[in-house]
């Protein structure tokens, strides 16, 4: 079986990449989706008990951590050393259940695969990318978000044309669903065909 890690920076199409691998049945397990799930759970009095009053009802408030976070830079390296631990368990027990399964390939959706050193635990990598214009377009059209938001973000992220570099594969989300789409089956086909050999 191979264990394909999917990132991309912030806007690139990543979560829409990563659902047209699951539709096309490779099973998927995302790092945010296990994060949300943690500071709805298990992880949220950790975070309670590191960042004092980022908290309600049990629950991680979001807006209040990303702003307990953009006043203390070094804020970032204690929780992800809360939470990144959790995380893998996770991702662990979804890749050897997809093993177990029978599944050729199986994704794991990694946003900051570069960043944190996951290209070890994943056999391959595929970066999902697009102009630096329609990222900020995208990514400046969601809720919530801000200029300096955005920027605080990217000086966080490896640059994209090191990803890219990097990378085993690329995904181009320029284009629209169709040719990304088309991408991600020529990939597919590509690595199970390694799972035969």
């Amino acid at each position: 079986m191979i264990t394909i890690g999917l990132t991309g920076s912030i806007g690139m199409g990543k979560s829409t990449t990563a659902d047209m691998f699951k539709a096309a049945g490779v099973p998927v397990i995302s790092a945010d989706e296990i994060v949300h799930d943690l500071y709805n759970g298990s992880a949220a009095p950790l975070i309670e008990e590191a960042f004092p009053g980022t908290t309600s009802n049990g629950v991680v408030d979001r807006v209040l951590l990303s702003g307990k976070l953009l006043d203390d830079p070094g804020g970032f390296k204690r929780l992800e050393a809360i939470v990144h631990p959790l995380v893998r368990e996770r991702e662990h027990a979804f890749v050897e259940d997809a093993r177990f399964a029978g599944h050729p390939l199986v994704l794991i959706d990694i946003p900051l695969l570069y960043e944190t050193g996951a290209e070890d635990r994943v056999d391959t990598v595929v970066v999902v990318s697009c102009g630096p214009d329609l990222q900020r377009e995208r990514v400046l059209s969601r809720p919530g978000m801000t200029e300096e938001k955005f920027e605080a973000i990217l000086a966080r992220q490896v640059p994209d044309s090191q990803k890219r570099r990097r990378a085993d594969f690329v995904i181009d989300t320029s284009n629209g669903l169709e040719p990304a789409r088309q991408q991600v089956e020529e990939i597919i086909g590509k690595l199970e065909k390694m799972t035969r050999k």
